[in-house]
């Protein structure tokens, strides 16, 4: 079992991410890792977690959101889970969306601003 662990400074490692985030992590009880004395051991299903959040993260939800959704698997179970995390995607996605269309017309009227300049000078 102890070779399936990883420390603190693996886990930080592993993910990219510094101490305090991972100090967080756990504050917020994103994490609950297996504490010897004052080190830190994280087990198979830590990492797992640690996957969904970074995944998350990058989704861009908040760490709120991925800690309810992450208790749901513990309170009501994978369907209950895997609905809301549908609920979630399509929420998020039409926000992504959103904010790609406003993207675009800021890059559409930023390059004829740019472009109507070059042709001011001459």
């Amino acid at each position: 079992m102890a070779d399936t662990r990883l420390s603190f400074k693996e886990m930080c490692a592993k993910f990219d991410v510094t101490p305090r985030t991972l100090r967080y992590y756990e504050y917020i009880e994103l994490l609950s890792p297996e504490k010897e004395g004052r080190s830190r051991f994280y087990t198979p299903r830590e990492v797992g977690r640690m996957k969904l959040i970074m995944r998350g993260r990058r989704f861009g939800f908040s760490l709120e959101e991925i800690r309810q959704w992450l208790e749901m698997y513990d309170q009501k179970g994978t369907d209950a889970q895997m609905q809301v995390w549908i609920e979630m995607a399509d929420r998020q996605l039409k926000a992504l969306k959103a904010e790609r269309d406003r993207l675009d017309e800021t890059i559409e009227e930023l390059a004829r601003l740019r472009a109507e300049t070059i042709e001011m000078r001459g």
